[in-house]
């Protein structure tokens, strides 16, 4: 069965702009099981339901969860995998002689589940962990830059993860909420008001982006262009 693996960050940018319901009508779309790993359930559910702010959400996603729209998975594999792959992760990247830790467990869990199950794709909102996976020379570029100094690459790390994760996908909230758009999921938020597709779209791109979608304002501009013809 086809599936789709999410990090705790699409979680939470839908669950802050008040569209974690859009989940059951685009996993009903996919046809497939849209999962969470352990540790992301911890960030999710676990950890704010021990906060007054972010408590509703959380009691939202846990909702989510015991309806079956995610599911959580949680095997030997991906409890082995995780520490083995974070360990190898942050051993890549080094300055000043120290290697840079530049992903956390809860991501790298999500890697393993999707090595796992041979996921369709994961959905992360995180830029460092999408371009480790996607193009991670551009994290020394980064690194360079932020740092102001060279920064030293071990290639064997870099190639062994990089084996890992070779035929994983990536997509972001920001490609969900589109596909929602796509759909007319959100059609219920259609009002009267002069361009009311086109500020939606742009509303909710923008929504996902301020919560914490890496994406830039030249993507969102090509999205809404795009969607307007």
């Amino acid at each position: 069965m086809k599936s789709l693996i999410f990090d705790a960050g699409p979680v939470i940018s839908l669950a802050t702009n008040n569209l974690l319901w859009i989940l059951e009508p685009l996993k009903k779309k996919f046809n497939g099981k849209f999962c969470i790993t352990e540790p992301v359930r911890r960030e999710l559910v676990d950890r704010p339901l021990e906060t007054k702010k972010f408590k509703f959400e959380a009691i939202q996603v846990e909702k989510l969860i015991e309806n079956g729209i995610l599911e959580v998975v949680d095997n030997n594999f991906i409890r082995e995998k995780t520490p083995r792959l974070l360990n190898t992760a942050n051993e890549i990247f080094k300055a000043y002689n120290n290697y840079i830790k530049i992903v956390h467990f809860a991501e790298i869990s999500v890697i393993a589940a999707a090595a796992d199950s041979n996921s369709d794709a994961i959905a992360i909102d995180e830029k460092t962990t999408r371009f480790l996976i996607e193009n991670p020379k551009i994290i020394a570029y980064i690194l360079r830059k932020t740092l102001h100094t060279p920064i030293s690459i071990n290639e064997s790390n870099l190639k062994e993860f990089r084996n890992n994760v070779s035929s994983i996908r990536t997509i972001r909230s920001v490609e969900l909420v589109t596909v929602a758009y796509e759909l007319g999921i959100l059609d219920s938020y259609i009002t009267k008001i002069p361009d009311a597709r086109k500020n939606l779209l742009e509303g909710v791109l923008w929504g996902v982006k301020l919560n914490g979608c890496a994406v830039s304002k030249d993507e969102i501009e090509q999205i809404v262009n795009l969607e307007s013809k």
